[in-house]
């Protein structure tokens, strides 16, 4: 396999302080040993590969997981654990450029349809997944930051059909929200979970229909044969009629070859702190249990999560190495103390880091790999993949039985990804743009 990070960053290391780990475990499951035939193979045991393989079983399809490491190994485990609107960067207007206003109102019916499937799922399956948060909100970096959320609640009406709430700057401290913002938006659609136990419990889902899962089987190699397309691995082989790549920032350039230069992997940093007292919480004045972002393009996302720890993220890492990644959590630690002073001496005992997917077209890609038939794949969420991956392998479950998706196939995640300029060098345009998100930042 050819990845574009050494191997550090495809290792145990980055998530070995991940507290997610602590809170539930993964089933041991063998890994493939023998050659073997199904109907649909599935690269890949994140969101999007077990909701695909979950859906599918369920259709009674013959389907077969192979996940290089443990379900949940990747992202789709070590997340902030936000299920919430996203997936894609491109704002109505931009939506409109490209697909024009129903091509707009498609991408954010999915938007919400894939929170709710979500929902559907932890209530069907009866999934504890520590469940928090009436909807997401997002803090004002900036007093212009506020002045523009103020045109967005008509907006949200609009295009999501939900009342946004506006919090001003006066309120936040009584809102429970105070660590030096401008203001806030909160749009009431999705929740907080711990995103290990959600995944475990799929998996658990899609085994009781019939899907074979097996651990440890890294996909070397694919073929065409005449017998359908081969998925190599170090000790067997399966050979199916349908195969779902379903990688995401975890990808290989040459499996399949197309992925190469089409996605860009780029890293993520979580703290969470030990369990927080009331007196800690009332010293700072963050008290709520809302999921929270600010309005910055190297964002911050952090929640009080239901045992009174809270989670912390930052986007931004470019580099993959022990130091790197140390660094990452430094600064992690550094905005932490900046944005709540009141915990500046709390102990943050779990860090760990993984990786984003994003596109070079700004929104994630689910269908048939061009020239390749038989071969789909969908990635690339741009950091909010607990809803769209989910909701997109269960639409890739459709797609590979060839039936008309059962839901909204929004025109604009039909199209290809777009390869991104230098190639397996694409790395190297990442300091730039990151220079200019934090300028912007100012």
């Amino acid at each position: 396999m050819k990845r574009i990070y050494p191997d550090y960053a495809y290792g145990t290391a980055p998530r070995a302080g991940c507290w997610w780990d602590e809170t539930c475990d993964i089933p041991d499951r063998a890994a493939l040993r023998t050659d073997k035939k199904c109907d649909v193979a599935i690269v890949g045991g994140g969101f999007t590969g077990i909701s695909a393989a979950l859906h599918l079983a369920e259709a009674g399809v013959d389907v077969t997981v192979l996940e290089n490491h443990d379900v949940g190994f990747g992202a789709s485990g070590r997340n902030g654990g936000f299920c919430c609107l996203g997936g894609g960067r491109f704002s109505n207007a931009a939506l409109e450029k490209k697909v024009g206003y129903d091509g707009r109102v498609e991408w954010r019916q999915a938007e919400v349809a894939s929170v709710q499937l979500v929902e559907d799922l932890i209530a069907r399956f009866d999934l504890e997944v520590d469940r928090h948060s009436d909807g997401e909100t997002q803090m004002a970096h900036r007093p212009k930051d506020y002045a523009a959320m103020q045109d967005e609640v008509a907006e949200c009406a609009e295009t999501y059909g939900v009342e946004a709430r506006l919090t001003p700057p006066a309120d936040l401290e009584g809102a429970g929200m105070n660590a030096g913002f401008h203001g806030a938006l909160t749009i009431p659609l999705g929740f907080g979970l711990n995103p290990r136990k959600y995944i475990t419990g799929l998996a658990a889902a899609a085994e009781t229909a019939g899907a074979q899962i097996f651990h440890n089987t890294a996909v070397t190699e694919i073929s065409q044969t005449l017998n359908g397309i081969c998925l190599h691995t170090a000790q067997g082989s399966v050979t199916a009629k349908r195969v779902i790549i379903a990688t995401n920032g975890y990808a290989s350039e040459d499996v399949p070859q197309w992925l190469a230069g089409r996605y860009m992997p780029t890293q993520s940093s979580v703290i969470v702190t030990r369990p927080l007292t009331q007196s800690e919480l009332g010293a700072q004045g963050w008290t709520t249990s809302q999921m929270a972002y600010d309005t910055r393009n190297l964002l911050h996302y952090f929640r009080l999560m239901p045992d009174n720890r809270m989670l912390f993220g930052v986007r931004g890492g470019l580099l993959a190495s022990k130091s790197a990644d140390q660094r990452a959590i430094a600064r992690a630690r550094a905005d932490f103390e900046q944005m709540f002073p009141a915990w500046k001496d709390v102990e943050t005992p779990h860090s760990w880091s993984g990786m984003v997917c994003l596109a070079r077209d700004q929104m994630p890609f689910a269908g048939e790999i061009p020239g390749q038939p038989g071969l789909f794949t969908s990635m690339c969420y741009h950091g909010n993949g607990v809803a769209m991956a989910s909701y997109l392998g269960a639409l890739l479950a459709d797609l590979v039985q060839d039936k008309v998706p059962g839901r909204v196939y929004p025109q604009i995640i039909q199209r290809p990804l777009s390869k991104f300029e230098l190639g397996r060098f694409r790395r190297a345009v990442m300091p730039l743009a990151y220079a200019w998100y934090a300028l912007a930042d100012r």
